[in-house]
């Protein structure tokens, strides 16, 4: 079902930029965008396209938003904790609140989805539903098709005392190799190599079901629209309307 679509000035108005005459004078001074083009009286947007003012993204406060975000390491994935350094709350600055679909430990990095729909989230976190996520890692030792077969197999984790289904495992370097995963342990790959006698030396995470980390640098976000974002709710099994 294709987004119901507003005039921009009715969008910026109901964001709490201005009012919609004050839109109209924005847009004619050329500082609002539509998907990073300069945009027109008249133009129209949906919840799926990115509009900024002066350069800032503007976010209407009903609108169901899902962000990709490059964790850096070092940051804790909590609301509150008094003993993280920094938390995910310190660095995500959006005009519309939002939180995490699933955990990315403290000493990883990569890919973390940020959305103010619960039910996204609740879909994207029921276990049973296998949604992938792919990681790329390098080990403290050479590894070889031995260990991938392992890994792929599946194993059990003493600590945690549970089973871990069978996966992808790719090696890509003497010392690295990429994994799909369709459930989410604590620390699950860390623990997985330790079990084989091999150390992370550092942990990526590239994919999360569609959404991909792409050109993202640490501390960069970008807002997930049309296709990608429309593909993300049929694989979760929603409606976006």
């Amino acid at each position: 079902m294709e987004d119901e679509k507003v005039r921009i000035n009715k969008y910026l108005a109901e964001a709490g930029v201005c009012s919609r005459r004050g839109a109209d004078d924005l847009i004619l001074q050329g500082k609002v965008t539509i998907n990073g083009k300069i945009a027109e009286n008249g133009d129209k947007v949906g919840a799926g396209d990115e509009v900024k003012v002066s350069g800032k993204i503007v976010s209407n406060k009903n609108e169901k938003v899902v962000l990709a975000y490059y964790k850096p390491v070092g940051v804790t994935v909590t609301e509150k904790d008094a003993h993280a350094k920094k938390t995910i709350r310190d660095v995500i600055d959006y005009p519309v609140r939002v939180t995490y679909a699933g955990r990315l430990d403290k000493d990883s990095e990569g890919l973390l989805l940020l959305t103010n729909d619960g039910d996204l989230i609740n879909a994207m976190m029921r276990g049973s539903n296998r949604h992938e996520k792919e990681y790329i890692v390098k080990t403290d030792r050479e590894i070889d098709q031995t260990f991938a077969d392992k890994m792929g197999a599946g194993m059990y984790l003493k600590e945690l005392k549970s089973n871990t289904r069978p996966c992808e495992v790719t090696i890509v370097g003497k010392n690295t190799f990429k994994i799909i995963l369709t459930q989410g342990l604590n620390r699950q790959i860390r623990r997985m190599c330790e079990s084989l006698g091999v150390k992370v030396k550092s942990l990526k995470r590239l994919r999360v079901l569609n959404v991909e980390l792409g050109n993202l640098k640490p501390g960069e976000y970008r807002k997930v629209s049309g296709e990608e974002l429309n593909e993300l709710y049929e694989i979760c099994g929603m409606n976006r309307s």
